[in-house]
């Protein structure tokens, strides 16, 4: 577990129920900006930076899922929150399928974004976490970029692309790295009937990093899952489709 608590960001009125949002590898609690204006009316909204990204600190990697599933555990702890719903993209989607499969009883509804109980070849996430290592995140920077967004979004939205590129190089090395090698051992296939809370899949028609048809199987997987799938949208749908996501955040979470 990291030393000191996650950076966070909180968003909404007290005593209203709760929903946590986490974010993607290699972004920030400033991801879910233009998510938070349609759900802070009804919810009080906890934005964790995960470890190594945003401003918590960022401890020497390997890490595991399972460590940033302990750091979010720990900041609902400190915030007195006993449970919440979740919503959460890429690996962030990771986190809380694991969280819900391990602490059932602090989870209400779940929403899970862009992400898969695998992601690809785990010697691939080693080698980025190397690349990351030795030349740091602006290496990747515009291969990112490439499969969070459509080229048409980043013709129309230049400067929101940007924005979004300069967080991803800003973000630790090592944070980002050991992060990469967490991903690389993530994988979640036999354990996905262990989710018991409600569950909603949401996915990105044009996303290169997991393909609608991952997302249709994942919510075949999950007891009872519900799902919806964003047209025009690639991975990063809570940047480029943020009113689409929070209209489906807000079916599922009622």
């Amino acid at each position: 577990m990291v030393a000191e608590p996650l950076s966070h960001r909180l968003n909404g009125p007290d005593g209203a129920p709760v929903v946590v949002l986490s974010h993607a590898l290699g972004s920030s609690s400033e991801m879910w900006d233009e998510v938070v204006a349609p759900l802070q009316t009804r919810y009080r909204l906890v934005r964790p930076d995960t470890r190594g990204h945003g401003r918590s600190p960022a401890p020497l990697g390997p890490y595991a899922i399972a460590d940033l599933v302990a750091d979010q555990l720990a900041l609902l702890d400190e915030l007195a929150i006993a449970r919440a719903s979740f919503v959460g993209l890429s690996m962030g989607g990771a986190v809380c399928m694991l969280l819900a499969a391990t602490a059932p009883e602090r989870v209400d509804r779940l929403v899970l974004c862009s992400t898969a109980e695998k992601f690809g070849d785990p010697d691939g996430w080693r080698e980025r976490a190397a690349t990351v290592r030795s030349e740091g995140t602006e290496a990747l920077a515009d291969i990112a970029m490439e499969r969070w967004f459509t080229p048409e979004f980043v013709l129309q939205e230049p400067g929101r692309v940007a924005h979004t590129r300069g967080i991803f190089v800003a973000t630790d090395d090592e944070g980002y790295a050991g992060c990469c090698d967490a991903i690389a051992e993530w994988d979640f296939t036999e354990r996905l009937g262990e989710i018991t809370a409600p569950t909603m899949v949401v996915g990105g028609r044009r996303d290169p990093t997991v393909a609608p048809e991952r997302s249709q199987a994942l919510a075949a997987a999950i007891p009872g899952a519900a799902l919806a799938l964003i047209p025009g949208a690639a991975h990063l749908t809570a940047v480029s489709h943020p009113q689409e996501l929070a209209t489906a955040v807000l079916a599922h979470l009622g």
